[in-house]
């Protein structure tokens, strides 16, 4: 059977498409597809705003200080100028530059404001003093973070602002506002286990921490700390979430309290890593981040109390507005939730979502759901630039954005009327948690990808499971936990609180047990979940069918993971640890890791299920191995050499085509096409390296950038 020609009417209209004619209508039909969409232009202002943020994360190199005023005040001229258009083109355009010069503004004012000395090598054991900020439950002990007074002999000005320390032992009656001293070592903020990887030092640069270390021996108390009307606000803040989570933790102990402490003060330290792992694996992880839903229920939840209470009193409800005086309660209720729960990004996105909703109430005006998305994406935005860049952040947002979306398609479709279903509230709740579990699935999942490298595939089971104890169990009494605790009649409350998480990780264990509900994948370029990210918000802003045209970036996006090339040779930031990949295409480690983390996170970012141990080369795989380092054989026919001693570099300069030297080379190491040694290390960071015609490498350093949070030393140790 032959197959049939292509239709000449399709050829020619598909010629037609790139004439230029065809361009030239298009162009002139868009000032009335913007005029269908007129209010819908507003929500691209936050888009611009953060693309401004996004690109100067992205730059590799610092912007000068002296432009930002300058940017900032023609961001602001060009927003005026948008609102004095008369052309709708005009005003669209001017109004996304504006927005992107604006953003670009902040985000640099808001790393100079925070700027704060940076530790850039190994100091200690010395003693550290300062006043505890937070503290912590982390694995078998507490994890302290400190603004500091005193770090030994070090100068005030090029000393860190705030330090992590972790302790062992003697720090469990610590409370936010004392001031301690613990001797201890300090370490930089530890940079990326591979170019591309998660960046810590980054994230701690945003918040004031510079070090980075752990303690010798017990903290010393110097002063107990208790608060009083002149302590900053803060200060009050953070030790009254301290006595709610300590007072958790007294009532429900173990990994219980530790979900309990993280729904209710956001404090997720005692939460065990395996019910981490089932709830997470399970598509639950959400239930452990304050965001819409926990606000949802606390502030939701309030405001039907308050209203249907009122509602008993027909002196009260005939003559008052008693769904604003509702409003005003719940409005409080979120508030104080926001506050104690740490004002992470996906609760405060919820939160103004939800302070719009009622405010709308308030003023007899109706909430527009996508506006408030962007009205608490600006928000944050503008107040913590650094947030884009975070899982938080753009999960939160894709989840909220996709959710409303297909609400407003929802509404726009035609009621089906003389159906008649049983039991048609219980129907309807369940087919909402179903449709909100599979579309939060579908969007958070590109950008689960690629921060974490896995992916789930049962999060709809998971939640149809799940979400009906969270709704009338666990919230509720959460709720009425945090309204009792002042009076002491919480324990209750509590215990009932811990029977409904009991049930969910129940759930969470079996979801997560299934055949294949995890899969890993490995690690995305950039460019497909920006490519990716525009498409969806393409499709989820405009309303008429060009809406459609989001699929086109999407499938790019699709396209470059698939272009992508893993390193074939990577060498941690201690210089001893190397892998390469052979020719099955997967890795293996030439000898046992001595920097077990960024073995276990190459092969996560590789796609590659298997411990670091079962990844552990041997010599059937080419490598062998001695006391003096490993030689590998790639499967190219280039020699890999790793140095662990310096009476080795001899014959590994001789003879390998690659040398890894865990001891400095001085330069005599001319043979090999690429030689790193312990001072490229030290001052680069972690290597990777594509083989081919030509040898392709990149480090850690240059990856991050001239950026203020990528502090290494300038130079060689001991060079003149």
């Amino acid at each position: 059977m032959g197959v049939a020609p292509f239709p000449v009417w399709k050829t020619r209209a598909a010629l037609a498409f790139f004439r230029p004619a065809a361009w030239l209508r298009a162009l002139d039909a868009l000032p009335q597809v913007l005029q269908q969409e007129a209010e819908r232009w507003v929500l691209w202002l936050p888009v611009a705003l953060g693309a401004g943020v996004a690109v100067y994360f992205g730059l590799p190199f610092e912007p000068s200080a002296k432009l930002v005023l300058p940017f900032l005040i023609a961001g602001i001229l060009v927003g005026v100028a948008a609102f004095a258009s008369e052309t709708i083109p005009a005003r669209l355009a001017l109004g996304l530059i504006a927005a992107f010069v604006i953003g670009f503004s902040m985000a640099k004012l808001r790393t100079d404001h925070v700027a704060a000395p940076v530790l850039f090598h190994r100091v200690g054991p010395v003693m550290v003093e300062g006043v505890v900020d937070s503290a912590q439950l982390h694995g078998k002990g507490i994890r302290l973070v400190l603004t500091t007074r005193d770090v030994g002999h070090m100068r005030h000005d090029h000393m860190p602002a705030r330090v992590r320390v972790s302790i062992r032992s003697g720090a469990e009656n610590l409370r936010p506002g004392d001031l301690v001293s613990v001797r201890a070592v300090l370490m930089p903020p530890p940079s990326p286990a591979s170019p591309g990887d998660y960046d810590f030092g980054r994230a701690a640069y945003f918040l004031r921490i510079g070090a980075v270390g752990f303690s010798f021996g017990k903290p010393s108390l110097i002063a107990h700390h208790l608060p009083d009307w002149s302590d900053r606000i803060a200060a009050h803040i953070e030790f009254l979430r301290w006595r709610m989570t300590q007072h958790i933790h007294d009532v429900l102990p173990g990994s219980t309290g530790g979900i309990a402490a993280a729904l209710i003060t956001g404090d997720r330290g005692a939460i065990s890593p395996d019910d981490e792992s089932a709830l997470r694996d399970a598509g639950l992880a959400h239930v452990l981040a304050i965001a819409g839903l926990h606000m949802a229920l606390v502030g939701l939840g309030l405001f039907w109390a308050v209203r249907a209470i009122l509602a008993l009193f027909a002196s009260i409800a005939l003559v008052w507005p008693i769904k604003k005086w509702a409003a005003v309660a719940a409005l409080g209720g979120a508030t104080f939730y926001l506050i104690i729960s740490g004002a992470a990004v996906p609760a405060t996105r919820a939160y103004v979502m939800l302070t719009m909703m009622l405010l709308a109430i308030l003023f007899d005006r109706p909430a527009l759901s996508m506006r408030s998305v962007a009205m608490a994406a600006a928000i944050v935005l503008l107040l913590r630039p650094e947030s884009i860049i975070e899982p938080g952040f753009q999960m939160s947002f894709a989840a909220v954005v996709s959710l409303v979306a297909v609400a407003e398609w929802e509404r726009s479709r035609p009621l089906k009327e003389g159906q008649f279903w049983p039991l048609p509230g219980v129907r309807q709740y369940l087919r909402g948690i179903a449709i909100t579990s599979f579309v939060g699935s579908v969007a958070t999942a590109p950008f689960a990808a690629f921060h974490f490298d896995r992916a789930t595939h049962y999060a709809v089971l998971g939640n149809l499971l799940a979400m009906p104890i969270m709704g009338f169990a666990t919230m509720p009494a959460a709720a009425l936990a945090v309204l009792t605790m002042p009076f002491g009649l919480d324990r209750i409350p509590l215990l009932v609180m811990s029977q409904g998480i009991e049930a969910m990780l129940v759930v969470g264990r079996w979801v997560s047990g299934l055949p294949g509900a995890v899969s890993i994948t490995a690690a995305w370029p950039v460019g497909a979940i920006v490519l990716m990210s525009l498409g969806g918000l393409w499709m989820a802003i405009w309303r008429e069918r060009w809406r459609w045209l989001g699929f086109v970036p999407m499938a790019a996006g699709i396209a470059a993971i698939f272009m992508v090339q893993q390193p074939d040779l990577l060498i941690a930031r201690d210089g001893l640890t190397v892998a390469i990949r052979g020719s099955d295409g997967a890795l293996r480690l030439l000898r046992k890791p001595s920097d077990k983390f960024s073995a276990s996170e190459w092969l996560k970012r590789d796609g590659d299920e298997r411990d670091f141990t079962a990844a552990i080369a041997s010599p059937k795989h080419g490598v062998r191995c001695d006391a003096e380092g490993c030689v590998a054989r790639a499967p190219n026919g280039m020699r890999i050499a790793a140095s662990a001693r310096a009476m080795a570099l001899a014959e590994d300069c001789a003879n390998a085509d690659i040398v890894v030297s865990a001891s400095p080379t001085r330069g005599f190491c001319a043979g090999p096409k690429l030689v790193i040694d312990r001072f490229d290390i030290a001052q680069n960071g972690a290597y990777a390296v594509w083989f081919g015609k030509q040898l392709q490498v990149e480090n850690v350093r240059e990856a991050r950038g001239d950026r203020p949070w990528n502090v290494w030393p300038h130079r060689r140790p001991g060079a003149q």
